[in-house]
């Protein structure tokens, strides 16, 4: 069974940086890996889950209007893991954040990090 294995979340002050990273079990081979869309989604306490950033088969990338300029979504291939570098923090970027992997077959959700921007 894949396994999305998120971590990097934490508590940060207004501005500041932190780095999620989600790595994919052995179970999903790093050419299966490859060949996936990863993406980052987030939910904050009361409202929907939304899409924060994307990174699709041919590089391409989506971001939410709300994170253009701040966050970076990256993929190291080799490692099966995806990043989402996030930058200048606010609070209301305070959510759950979920890594997901859309391959040719399944999708895969991680199980969330808790990302909280506070003074």
């Amino acid at each position: 069974q894949v396994q999305l294995v998120e971590s990097g979340g934490g508590l940060v002050q207004p501005g500041g940086s932190l780095r999620l990273a989600c790595t994919a079990s052995r179970s999903i081979a790093s050419s299966t890996f490859s060949r996936s869309l990863v993406g980052w989604y987030r939910q904050a306490p009361g409202k929907q889950r939304e899409l924060v950033a994307r990174l699709l088969r041919d590089s391409s990338t989506n971001y939410a209007d709300s994170v253009k300029g701040r966050f970076t979504i990256s993929r190291d291939n080799a490692k099966s893991t995806v990043y989402l570098q996030m930058n200048s923090l606010k609070p209301e970027d305070t959510a759950v954040y979920y890594c997901n992997v859309v391959t040719l077959g399944p999708s895969y959700w991680g199980q969330g990090t808790q990302v909280t921007v506070s003074s």
